[in-house]
């Protein structure tokens, strides 16, 4: 079975259990699943049940696929994602988005926790991802392209949809949220960087740093989805602070932030054509 067929046998699963396939898809990052309890009328599959599905092995990353109202509208929410740090390849880290663009869905709200690189970017805040810079050389788009979601060679011009993030800007002023923008810096961990990556990571344009998200972007954007990323400051880089970077520090201000979070995405969502 090649990998079409295993995306296709997934997205057949999930169709069959699912009365409607909703328009938007968001991915919870670590910290952040409390937007999940927020939804209606929900219907809840573990990622274990879905064929050729990975399950999460980091804290703060449930593996559900829940399906639910939000603002009313119906949305699907992936409660924990996939990393390359945990040993999966890249087509495993993006295979949930794969799906997801097989059964038709069109819009991707990208979460994550992230690392400050900048002092003007402190733990709390939410920033809108405006691009990223990727250096890691392996790609989810590597080896023969599957011409059925995209060409072998994709735009990336505007990989953050300039739309949906005058939209975000919009919904945070109503809401009175400080919503920051800037460029996510991918690195593949699982080690938190050092001072002098931090240092070089700011040379080079970034504001934040973490170890997901641009996988499932470039596919998403490969596949032709408008996406939408958030990221969730929640700790500075070393070197930055004198402080230690720990798991714990970020599913905590993850959590924290998600206060601003849920209902900035509630109005994005609920105000999205």
């Amino acid at each position: 079975m090649n990998e079409l067929e295993r995306i296709a046998s997934a997205a057949d699963y999930i169709r069959a259990k699912y009365e409607q396939i909703p328009d938007f898809v968001i991915v919870l990052g670590s910290g952040l699943g409390g937007l999940a309890d927020q939804l209606k009328n929900t219907k809840v599959l573990d990622y274990s049940e879905i064929p050729y599905f990975p399950e999460p092995t980091v804290e703060g990353h449930q593996g559900r696929l829940i399906s639910g109202d939000l603002k009313g509208k119906r949305v699907f929410v992936m409660q924990g994602r996939f990393h390359y740090y945990e040993g999966y390849s890249m087509d495993q880290v993006v295979f949930p988005i794969r799906c997801m663009l097989q059964l038709g869905v069109k819009n991707l709200i990208v979460t994550n926790a992230a690392g400050s690189v900048d002092v003007a970017y402190q733990p709390g805040d939410l920033m809108l991802i405006r691009d990223h810079i990727k250096l890691h050389g392996d790609s989810p788009l590597r080896g023969p392209n599957i011409d059925h979601f995209g060409p072998r060679f994709n735009d990336m011009s505007d990989p953050y949809s300039q739309k949906m993030r005058n939209l975000a800007h919009q919904c945070a002023e109503k809401l009175n949220i400080n919503l920051k923008e800037g460029v996510y810096f991918y690195m593949t961990g699982p080690s938190y960087e050092t001072a002098s990556e931090i240092r070089a990571i700011h040379l080079l344009g970034g504001h934040v740093v973490g170890m997901s998200t641009v996988p499932e972007v470039i596919v998403a954007t490969h596949g032709g989805m408008a996406v939408l990323g958030i990221a969730c400051v929640t700790n500075l880089g070393t070197g930055i602070s004198e402080l230690k970077v720990g798991h714990d520090e970020v599913i905590r201000t993850g959590k924290a932030a998600g206060e601003n979070l849920i209902p900035l995405v509630e109005e994005i969502v609920s105000r999205w054509e």
